[in-house]
């Protein structure tokens, strides 16, 4: 059966979300070193290929579902971030854990795998803005305030798993819990056994949806933190009388989704489902079919009947790549924009290539690595997290 998938048309802006440019006025991080591939380059698949069989059993790829399908193809095993981190875990013969993700996700494989082994990142600039939406600096100072306000008492700090080592690491010092998209309100039940309330960082979505409309709280409960504005931008009563303190922070893919794009889809497709991801603004939570992790979304597709349709709030190489799966199903992506996650495109088979052709020859390139006394407390965050009922 042929697909019915449709590309969102092309644009500028596109084309530098698939890495195919550069914005030295707003991008970071930093460019590859030595001799990268032409992405041109008709022998790149080859050359992977080649350079894998040459590593064998020293090398294991992980490849997480934002990936492009010309990295993925070359993945062991393919997963969300905490699915990644532990399968890397899992694999304590494997010298080298090649992460074909972004950065906060390598430092967990590096953070839950033994000191012989070595994780590399293919791009440096594979970041992810979410992370880099919480410094640890200002999170430190947003916990004076509550200190001075004696109120750290009652605050548990819970920390998505789309943060930084330092942020997981201040979770773990200060007695909290790292959640996923998938267990967020287990870690929510948990923490509200030890504390009347939570910081929760750096996702605000995640932190209201799951609080709202899995949890029975209100709006109410909830105050938004703001590190650019004095104070957080809340009064003294605001935080004393707040449930859940949220963090401002987002992503910048599932952000792009908005209510406007549900009711456009909704009367575009007569009958279709909506499937979101709970990054996306609680007016689209609200207003879809179906809300659920990323593991969730691929199962809920793959258990779909034939012949249903389905709009899908997430990032587009993972919705393309369901839709082709499953030619049976009319699967679209929710908005018609193109939605591409920026950081993770910037690995590409060029990268990946090079990151294992440089292991070949001997050469680690881009290895993470977490400082100890950080990787120690992140690591009780994270065995807290695995701990829960």
């Amino acid at each position: 059966m042929t697909s019915t998938w449709i590309e969102p048309a092309s644009t500028a802006t596109a084309l530098l979300l698939l890495g195919r440019g550069t914005d030295p006025a707003s991008e970071r991080g930093v460019d590859c070193p030595g001799d990268l591939p032409a992405p041109s380059d008709p022998d790149l698949v080859a050359r992977a290929t080649a350079a894998k069989a040459a590593l064998g059993d020293r090398v294991f790829v992980l490849g997480h579902h934002y990936q492009r399908d010309e990295v993925i193809q070359f993945a062991d095993v393919t997963g969300d971030s905490f699915k990644l981190a532990q399968q890397a875990a899992a694999r304590p013969d494997a010298e080298f854990i090649l992460f074909c993700g972004v950065h906060f996700m390598a430092e967990s494989a590096d953070i839950l795998t033994t000191p012989d082994q070595k994780v590399i990142l293919p791009d440096l600039a594979a970041g992810c803005s979410m992370a880099d939406m919480a410094v640890l600096g200002q999170v430190e100072t947003a916990w004076e305030r509550f200190e001075d306000l004696g109120i750290t008492g009652e605050i548990v700090p819970v920390t998505y798993m789309n943060s930084s080592a330092d942020i997981k690491g201040f979770v773990g010092r200060n007695k909290g819990v790292v959640c996923t998209s998938s267990n967020a309100k287990r870690a929510l039940d948990w923490s509200f056994e030890q504390g009347s309330k939570v910081f929760f960082l750096p996702d605000q979505h995640l932190g209201r949806n799951t609080a709202v409309l899995e949890m029975g709280f209100d709006l109410d409960d909830c105050v938004l933190y703001d590190p650019h504005k004095p104070g957080g931008g809340l009064t003294d009563d605001q935080l004393r009388n707040a449930r859940m303190i949220l963090w401002r922070g987002h992503c910048s893919v599932h952000g792009r989704f908005t209510l406007e794009s549900v009711r456009e889809v909704r009367e575009r497709v007569p009958g279709v489902n909506v499937l979101v991801h709970p990054e996306c603004r609680h007016e689209v939570v609200r207003a879809a079919d179906y809300v659920g992790s990323t593991e969730y979304i691929i199962k809920a597709l793959d258990a779909a009947e034939p012949g249903s349709s389905w709009a899908v709030g997430t990032e587009l190489n993972l919705v393309r790549r369901m839709a082709l799966a499953h030619p049976d199903k009319q699967i679209m992506f929710l908005d018609r924009a193109v939605c591409y996650c920026s950081t993770m495109n910037r690995i590409d088979l060029p990268h990946l290539v090079w990151a294992l052709e440089e292991l070949v020859a001997g050469r680690v390139p881009n290895q993470i690595t977490v400082d100890p006394d950080t990787a120690h407390h992140a690591r009780v965050a994270l065995d807290q997290m695995l701990a829960l009922p």
